[in-house]
C-alpha cells in the first residue's frame, strides 16, 4: 500500500509541475501582451482579467506543488529536540491539524465557489465558479498528500522530506562540480 501511495504522491507532483509551468508561461505571455498593447495601441481589455485569474490558479496550485515537494516553511525546532518517538507523535498531531485545516478550507472554498457561481467575470463573461474552483481543489490535493504523510508516519516511515535533487543540481552548478 505504501508503494502505491508513494506512486500517487509522485503522480500528483508530475501533474502539477507542467500545469504550474504552463500557468506561469501563460501569465508571462498575457502580461507581455498587456504591456505591448498599452504602449503601441489601445490595450486589450481581457488581459488584466486573465492575468488575475491565472495568478489565483498559479498561487493555489503552486502551494499544492510546494507541499508535495516538501518545500513549505516549517519550524521543526520542537520536533527535532524531542526523542524520536515523541517527535513522531508531534509530527502526527501537526499532520492531523493540517488535515483539519485543509478540509475546512476545501469546504469553505466549495461554499464560496457555489455562492459566486451566478456571477460572471466582467470582460470574458466567464462563470466565477471556474476561478474559485481552485481553492477547494488545491486544499483537497494538499489534504490528500497530508493523509499520505500520516499513513507513512503510522507505518514507521520517515516524514516527507524536501526533494533535494534540485538543490543538489544547483549546488553542483554553483561549485562547478562536473559530476
Amino acid at each position: 500500500m505504501l508503494s502505491w501511495l508513494a506512486w500517487l504522491d509522485r503522480k500528483v507532483g508530475a501533474l502539477l509541475k507542467p500545469v504550474v509551468f504552463a500557468g506561469m508561461a501563460g501569465l508571462t505571455a498575457v502580461i507581455t501582451l498587456q504591456i505591448v498593447s498599452r504602449v503601441l495601441f489601445t490595450s486589450v481589455s481581457w488581459t488584466e482579467e486573465v492575468a488575475r485569474f491565472l495568478l489565483i490558479w498559479i498561487t493555489f496550485l503552486g502551494a499544492a506543488l510546494a507541499y508535495q515537494q516538501g518545500r513549505h516553511i516549517a519550524v521543526t525546532v520542537l520536533r527535532d529536540s524531542l526523542p524520536p518517538v515523541l517527535g513522531r507523535i508531534v509530527s502526527g498531531v501537526a499532520t492531523l491539524v493540517a488535515i483539519a485545516f485543509l478540509v475546512t478550507l476545501a469546504k469553505i472554498g466549495w461554499q464560496y465557489m457555489n455562492m459566486q457561481s451566478f456571477q460572471k467575470s466582467p470582460s470574458l463573461r466567464l462563470s466565477m465558479t471556474y476561478v474559485y474552483a481552485v481553492m477547494p481543489l488545491s486544499a483537497l490535493l494538499m489534504a490528500g498528500l497530508s493523509v499520505i504523510d500520516l499513513i507513512r508516519l503510522l507505518a514507521g516511515k520517515p516524514l516527507r522530506e524536501t526533494h533535494v535533487e534540485i538543490d543538489n543540481d544547483l549546488e553542483q552548478e554553483l561549485h562547478g562540480d562536473p559530476s
